[in-house]
């Protein structure tokens, strides 16, 4: 159906970042891995999409 975007979307990207990276703060590496599978699965519901989900999956694994 769809098709992953890759390109930068998010308005005001460093912003976006700095407040990702502020949800780990004062957190362990216990409480940090649950706050990213939240966020993976929200997100991932969000999309709704099992076809751009599957190509998320596959780019994640050959890029890392």
């Amino acid at each position: 159906m769809g098709k992953l975007i890759t390109e930068p979307q998010i308005a005001e990207g460093d912003d976006f970042y700095e407040a990702l990276i502020d949800l780990h703060k004062g957190k362990n590496k216990s409480e940090s891995a649950i706050i990213n599978a939240k966020l993976i699965l929200l997100l991932s519901n969000h999309i709704g999409d099992r076809e751009v989900l599957d190509e998320a999956f596959a780019i994640a694994t050959e890029r890392s």
